[in-house]
């Protein structure tokens, strides 16, 4: 009965912050709750006081646009304007009745209606590509010498550096290393980095070195079409990095973040670097010859 209890008091929610998905305990105050909430929705485009309108009246019912402007403490035409944006993005319904009152659709429903606008917006910038590159290919271009440049790229975000380690597997052409240890091996584990990783192993030769631990253990059983490159080191507390045929290197790394008042864990936000500069990379170079 405890457990059954327990279960029904967590939630599962996204972590921004460090990007994972947390088991949040349901507190009777909402303010927790609602913190989440409206940092949630703030990704999908809205902005603060669109966020406190909607929410407000999702939680009241049916309101006149006054009566909800001296609740959240937002001027009169403000709010207005603020219903208004809202009824054109689908949240918000106007109730004809004298006087004019506003309602909002349930949660689950308004979160449908901001990601089916986010898709036509990625669709719609897809559609134009094609278009754009042809316009810019149009434009006369200035002469530049086809030297071969040494650069570093700062990345900041799980998914932006996972996309850069599927770009630099991409461009891959005799050799992939990499050395992951537990926790960033399970982000590669849960991404799809590792299906492309074992796509491109039929064409390229991989390895892959983690640490002596059980977690690791746990995800080399799970990747047993690298049994035969999979290697072992008692390194643990080094950041995972990623070498293409000598040429490139991607080093990923967790940024310590400040914690919040009342908060005493450490949170943690996902970083990298990337480099072609060839004196760069002979050190994880020596260093992953060591790892096997």
């Amino acid at each position: 009965m405890a457990m059954t209890l327990e279960k029904q008091e967590l939630t599962k929610v996204y972590d921004k912050q460090t990007e994972a998905w947390k088991l949040l305990k349901k507190d009777h105050t909402y303010s927790k709750q609602l913190s989440t909430i409206e940092e949630t929705l703030s990704r999908f485009g809205l902005l603060k006081n669109e966020i406190k309108v909607y929410l407000h009246l999702a939680r009241t019912g049916e309101m006149k646009a006054g009566e909800l402007a001296e609740a959240i403490s937002l001027h009169r035409t403000e709010t207005y304007r603020i219903l208004r944006e809202l009824e054109k993005r689908g949240v918000v319904f106007s109730v004809f009745e004298k006087p004019l009152k506003f309602t909002a659709v349930p949660l689950d429903k308004a979160i449908d209606f901001l990601v089916d606008a986010q898709k036509i917006k990625i669709k719609l910038l897809e559609q134009e590509k094609a278009g754009l590159v042809e316009l810019w290919q149009s434009i006369p271009q200035p002469k530049v010498a086809n030297a071969k440049k040494e650069l570093f790229q700062m990345l900041e975000g799980e998914q932006q550096v996972l996309m850069k380690a599927n770009e630099l597997l991409e461009r891959t052409v005799k050799e992939f290393q990499v050395f992951a240890s537990a926790d960033y091996l399970a982000q590669l584990y849960y991404s799809d980095f590792s299906d492309k990783l074992k796509n491109r192993a039929n064409s390229v030769n991989v390895t892959l070195v983690t640490d002596n631990s059980l977690k690791s253990a746990y995800f080399m059983r799970q990747l047993q079409w690298l049994s035969e490159s999979l290697r072992i080191a008692d390194e643990q507390n080094l950041p995972c990095f990623m070498i293409s045929d000598n040429k490139e290197v991607l080093i990923t790394f967790h940024e310590k973040d400040v914690p919040n008042e009342g908060d005493a864990k450490k949170k943690f936000k996902t970083a990298a670097i990337w480099t072609n500069y060839s004196a760069f990379i002979k050190i994880p170079q020596l260093l992953f010859t060591k790892l096997t």
